[in-house]
């Protein structure tokens, strides 16, 4: 073989070489660039889904604090019953120790 031929056949396997790193590397920040996109797709989706679990747990601790409020407006409702069934009693026994017919009726 002359030399010519073999210095052509060097110089255009590295070109082929050349060529495919290229192409490679183009490929690869591609791929990235693919890997971005999808990367930030999902940070999207998550900070939504955090922005939905907030607002649910905030209407969570709303409906709480309502129940909360309710229950203690039942206690004091009834705290409020039973004095008043205090009162109504002893109101029936002052009446029946000032009531003079009080042992003389049915």
């Amino acid at each position: 073989m002359d030399t010519p031929v073999i210095v052509a056949i060097v110089v255009a396997a590295l070109v082929v070489i050349a060529l495919l790193v290229v192409l490679s590397r183009r490929k690869a920040a591609k791929s990235k660039e693919v890997r971005r996109g999808q990367a930030e797709e999902h940070r999207n989706l998550a900070q939504a889904a955090q922005l939905e679990a907030d607002h649910r747990a905030a209407e969570a601790e709303e409906r709480a604090a309502r129940a909360r409020k309710d229950q203690l407006a039942a206690e004091q409702q009834a705290l409020d019953a039973e004095r008043a069934r205090e009162e109504a009693a002893n109101l029936h026994d002052k009446a029946d120790r000032l009531d003079p017919d009080k042992g003389r009726r049915r």
